[in-house]
């Protein structure tokens, strides 16, 4: 970590790698983003829909389709995962750059900034709040950085729509108490 902090042009991550240093631990990490912690680490905590299967059924298949196979425990929603996902496409259009490739640099660029407005967003904002009021720098510093790279979420079309499954006008009638 001393060496990477030394090797980063952005302050912010330069900082975050710094302060890591001396504060970070698995215990630090499993209380802040465990099961009940303050801050969830996975994309589905910050969904506003019951149709998390979705969420995670359209993860898998974006990994599929890049053969991304990660190499860890974590859930598929993690924001290590979604991270690493980004960071691999980014990898893919480089390499696809190299070779003089623009048509397969053109739809990883295109899979990668998609990805981050669909997937990583949703997670990175809320999840950088959450950080900023834990007191713990190199996080609240990461996930700030991570939010500025994701961009912002789209805004759903119409505020009112929901994905749960009542019908808008319906009123319901329980009957009398008395």
């Amino acid at each position: 970590m001393a060496g990477l902090s030394r090797n980063i042009a952005d302050k912010e991550l330069a900082g975050a790698a710094h302060h890591a240093l001396g504060q970070a631990s698995e215990g630090l990490y499993h209380s802040l983003f465990g099961p009940g912690g303050p801050a969830p680490a996975r994309e589905v905590s910050y969904r506003d829909s019951i149709q998390l299967g979705y969420v995670l059924s359209e993860l898998g298949a974006n990994y599929d389709a890049f053969q991304f196979q990660p190499k860890t425990s974590e859930p598929p929603d993690h924001v290590s995962v979604e991270a690493d996902f980004v960071g691999y496409l980014r990898l893919k259009e480089a390499f696809a750059l190299a070779c003089e490739d623009q048509d397969r640099a053109e739809v990883t660029e295109s899979a990668a900034r998609n990805f981050l407005g669909e997937h990583l967003a949703f997670l990175a904002h809320p999840l950088a709040r959450s950080l900023d009021a834990s007191g713990v720098p190199f996080l609240a510093e990461a996930a700030r950085a991570l939010a500025r790279r994701a961009g912002e979420p789209p805004k759903p079309a119409d505020a009112q729509s929901s994905l749960l499954p009542v019908l808008a006008g319906e009123s319901f009638d329980c009957g009398s108490l008395s």
